[in-house]
């Protein structure tokens, strides 16, 4: 359970048994929505940040690594992808990482609380800042809902929900994934946030949406990356699509004569990250996946 402390600590534990802790400077909102309590903080070491519920969403500091990731892996896959859907996203990162290609006509963002959206515009302009951009369509709905509902196709969905549990707890479902598969066009990629592998039951989580995946779609692999305030800092995306494989279909001459500037992501580490450690290889074993 996550709480602050009489000197200015915010603290979130990862188990009953361990904690990550951050200095804040201010306690700038504490507030409730319809779905989720919100706190927005100004901390020491980590710049502006978010909880929902208690548990860390976005830090200014690190960011960035989540939202290159999510984005730029599929997009170097597909780095032709004109149409996208943005399943959850409220700070606007993913969004803005999308929106810095040219190619990028349309992006569908299905946000059910519409506070997170007004509260990150105000005090996350720098994850907030494309959120205005004209080819991009906000609907404050149910993300299940909407993919059970929509009638169109993209050519990325990127599932970028919080944990499993509460308002986010459907966006790891079989039915889910199975309509997010009916939406994608030809070639399409859904990417999802995939958990964490180190402690028990976030793996346990992560095992349970990754059968999932590997049961809806013909190609199912995850891939990794480095993200110190989340629980471990060792986090998932899951990569899935019927046709495109992400490391033998990756264009990468095409990614890089683009000149996009990342602070996190490139090319080798896109190859790279697709390379599990041991521990996670067994994990997926248990699942009856093949990377």
């Amino acid at each position: 359970m996550p709480e602050t402390s009489n000197d200015n600590w915010f603290y979130e534990y990862f188990t009953p048994d361990a904690k990550f802790g951050i200095k804040i400077r201010r306690h700038l909102v504490d507030t409730k929505s319809e779905f989720q309590k919100i706190d927005f903080y100004d901390s020491y070491e980590y710049g502006r940040f978010f909880t929902l519920d208690g548990y860390i969403m976005l830090t200014q500091r690190d960011e960035f690594i989540y939202h290159e990731m999510i984005a730029h892996v599929p997009m170097a896959v597909r780095p032709d992808a004109k149409k996208a859907l943005i399943i959850g996203g409220g700070d606007g990162g993913t969004a803005r990482e999308l929106l810095r290609y040219s190619t990028i006509q349309h992006i569908d963002m299905v946000e059910i609380d519409r506070m997170v959206v007004n509260l990150c515009r105000q005090f996350m302009p720098f994850t907030a800042c494309s959120l205005d951009d004209p080819r991009l369509n906000i609907h404050y709905t149910d993300g299940v809902a909407f993919v059970a509902q929509s009638q169109q196709k993209y050519d990325l969905i990127l599932v970028d929900s919080t944990d499993p549990i509460g308002v986010g707890e459907g966006l790891f479902g079989m039915e889910f994934y199975q309509n997010c598969k009916n939406l994608l066009a030809e070639s399409g990629i859904l990417v999802n946030q995939h958990e964490s592998p180190y402690y028990e039951d976030d793996a346990r989580q992560m095992m349970r949406a990754h059968a999932k995946l590997d049961a809806v779609f013909g190609i199912a692999a995850v891939y990794q990356f480095h993200m110190p305030t989340y629980a471990s800092g060792h986090w998932l995306f899951g990569f899935a699509s019927d046709s495109v494989h992400p490391t033998t279909d990756i264009k990468e001459d095409q990614w890089n004569s683009l000149g996009i500037a990342t602070k996190y992501y490139n090319t080798a580490l896109h190859k790279g990250c697709f390379a599990l450690p041991n521990y996670v290889q067994e994990l997926l074993k248990n699942t009856g996946m093949q990377q």
